[in-house]
């Protein structure tokens, strides 16, 4: 098997110039998205077969394959709704275009369903309008014809399959250079006569693993329930993922876990998993469109409810207008956080609006809730009697209280001011990681600082 350092050691005693066979090479990026179908395969395998070709035959990559999460609401995604864009120098970029569309043909679901698409461009950065599409890929609905037009009107090649949809998160991975924050991903694959079957990964070492590397790796266990969360349940070729801040981090994780299957290979993906990208877009309470991601200070309106199967649903309001949101029974403990809200309490919730049905209306999926300020929880009591102490009944209004115990009347009295304490603090409130998508931000990523470069490590590719 090929990996980056015995192809530097292949090359090592070529007499030719680095820097002239550097000049002669064409700057490129591909991008690849829909491979996958409920039934199997994976984008991220796909593009690791890619890279594994690539490399053998001499293409120099820029930076780590860059894997994109869109939009988590689109209702026709295939599970994480991620795309893949390879940046490279080749001597020939068209070549490398057919590569790609050969091994999109021979590997993607056609059969199920898959609707993959291939993006290749030789400009960067990519145009206004492409970075623009790729921003709004993110959190809203974006078609296969804005795509397609877009594509035309900047001499950007492209080709799908089936209803083309892969051509939408391609432009979108293109067009996405991860300049903000950014994380890493390890994706390892297993080998071909094991998938479908049952995962050989032992998770006592998943769970050291995690405790160790904390805080640079991230959503690998999840404590509340036990669960390990590295691990995909489906028929896929993907074995494990490792997510966390640094390539190196993510490669010392790795190298932890304890593994009793054969290992096709792994490959280190800079991402936007983890980042919260989906959510910085603000949503507005007058116009919530089905399947938009963002967030939105309000004001709570009405008591939180629990309802049926555990779920618990919040009126609020802002100038907007009004809204209904919901934090579903797998987000564990941060319903208890959303009970815990009274009316007047000053919040800002980030999540995706759920389109409304005949059965349902609009509501917005609650993914962060920050707590801005608190309300008094002030309730007036009747005031106790001066003689007996019992507590007095009202004769009605401005006719004083009286006491039903020693018959005493007490005109004068009024109310009693009464203080709830609030067992709720400031703050920002999360689902736990089972419940988190792949683009959630986790609270221990607060604490970091991004970095600013990550240069390509010598074992990224095996």
């Amino acid at each position: 098997m090929w990996s980056t350092t015995k192809l530097l050691i292949a090359f090592k005693d070529s007499p030719s110039n680095p820097e002239t066979e550097m000049d002669n090479k064409t700057l490129a990026a591909i991008a690849i998205d829909d491979t996958d179908s409920k039934n199997g395969m994976c984008t991220t395998y796909v593009a690791y077969l890619l890279v594994e070709q690539f490399l053998k035959k001499g293409v120099s990559f820029e930076d780590y394959p860059f894997l994109i999460r869109l939009n988590p609401n689109i209702p026709w995604k295939t599970r994480g709704n991620g795309a893949v864009s390879l940046k490279f120098r080749t001597e020939d970029p068209e070549k490398a275009y057919e590569d790609a569309c050969t091994v999109i043909s021979k590997y993607s679901e056609l059969e199920n369903q898959a609707n993959p698409g291939v993006v290749m461009s030789t400009i960067s950065p990519p145009n206004i309008e492409v970075s623009n599409f790729a921003e709004t890929a993110l959190s809203e609905v974006v078609s296969r014809r804005e795509a397609i037009s877009l594509m035309k009107r900047h001499n950007i090649q492209y080709r799908g399959w089936g209803k083309q949809r892969g051509l939408i998160g391609a432009l979108a991975a293109i067009g996405n250079l991860l300049q903000h924050d950014t994380t890493f991903e390890l994706l390892a694959f297993r080998s071909k006569e094991n998938w479908g079957h049952r995962r050989s990964v032992d998770n006592k070492s998943v769970i050291d693993m995690s405790r160790k590397a904390y805080p640079y790796t991230f959503n690998c266990y999840d404590e509340e329930k036990r669960r390990v969360l590295v691990t995909p349940r489906g028929p896929d070729p993907v074995l494990l993922g490792i997510r966390g801040e640094y390539p190196k981090k993510v490669l010392q994780a790795y190298r932890m876990i304890k593994i009793d299957e054969t290992v096709r290979g792994y490959l280190i993906f800079k991402t936007n998993q983890g980042t919260g990208a989906h959510l910085k877009s603000k949503l507005d309470l007058g116009d919530l469109k089905a399947y938009r991601s963002g967030h939105f200070d309000c004001i709570v309106a009405e008591p939180p409810k629990a309802g049926i199967g555990g779920h618990v649903y919040l009126k609020v309001k802002n100038e907007e207008g009004y809204a209904d949101c919901a934090a579903y029974e797998p987000t564990g403990r941060f319903r208890k956080a959303v009970l815990s809200l009274i009316t007047g309490d000053l919040i800002e919730i980030a999540g995706s609006v759920r389109k409304r049905t005949s059965k349902h209306p609009t509501i917005i999926n609650m993914e962060s809730l920050l707590i801005k300020n608190i309300a008094e929880d002030i309730r007036f009591v009747n005031p106790d009697c001066n003689v007996c102490g019992k507590r007095m009944s009202s004769k009605g209004q401005r006719q004083g209280f009286h006491c039903d115990s020693c018959k005493k009347t007490n005109r004068q009295a009024e109310k009693v001011k009464f203080e709830n304490p609030r067992t709720i603090q400031v703050g920002l409130y999360i689902p736990p990681p089972r419940a988190q998508r792949h683009l959630t931000k986790p609270k221990q990523r607060y604490l970091l600082q991004r970095k600013v470069h990550s240069p390509l490590i010598d074992h990224w590719f095996n």
